[in-house]
């Protein structure tokens, strides 16, 4: 219960440090790729891929990982990296290395989460591809936002 709770606020104690304009910025993003998380974390549950065993978060999806610590690193990952897509990938294939190999480890240690069918090479990869899809989804945003401003500033004239 304690591990479980410690991975859900301590990533957030770091969130005022990336400034309001940031946290609002990447917001959508990081709401985004969470809801495909959830998604995810249904279907692997049906499909046995993974199970897990949250007090916090009891269920098929564990909201702890996914509001906690990924919610948190997509929006320091895109604070420090957005606009350099090389960085942004370097960055997401080494964590995305952490969080298919150690984590689980962790988890199950914790009990909170076992792979049965799923491969921690198929979720290495998912969480690669993941992050180009989101990648694309923030420049769609941007793109949006741009636009949006650009409209408002031709109403002005």
């Amino acid at each position: 219960m304690a591990f479980a709770l410690a991975t859900l606020i301590l990533p957030w104690l770091t969130v005022p440090f990336m400034g309001k304009r940031n946290f609002f910025r990447f917001l959508p993003v990081a709401s985004f790729v969470n809801l495909i998380l959830s998604v995810f974390s249904l279907i692997c549950n049906k499909k046995k891929w993974w199970i897990t065993n949250n007090p916090l978060s009891p269920g098929p999806i564990d909201f702890t990982y996914i509001l906690g610590p990924y919610f948190v690193a997509t929006l320091w990952i895109f604070r420090f990296t957005y606009g350099k897509f090389f960085k942004y990938l370097t960055t997401n294939a080494v964590l995305d290395l952490i969080n298919a190999f150690p984590m689980p480890y962790i988890g199950s240690k914790f009990r909170i989460v076992k792979f049965i069918k799923m491969k921690h090479t198929t979720w290495y990869c998912i969480n690669v591809f993941l992050a180009i899809v989101i990648y694309g989804f923030q420049n769609m945003v941007e793109k949006s936002i741009k636009k949006a401003a650009s409209y408002k500033n031709q109403d002005e004239v």
